[in-house]
């Protein structure tokens, strides 16, 4: 591999780490929600 692409392999990794971490952290959040959701008492008078 040339010097080149080690270094746009390096951008390309860095870059989408930011986006790995907090899609999961997004995805997380929302299975979370909707698991609390399912147990919250509906019925408000």
């Amino acid at each position: 591999m040339s010097q080149l692409e080690s270094i746009i392999w390096h951008i390309l990794g860095y870059s989408a780490m930011p986006f790995i971490i907090l899609s999961g952290f997004a995805t997380v959040a929302a299975v979370s929600l909707w698991l609390l959701s399912l147990g919250k008492d509906k019925n408000i008078d």
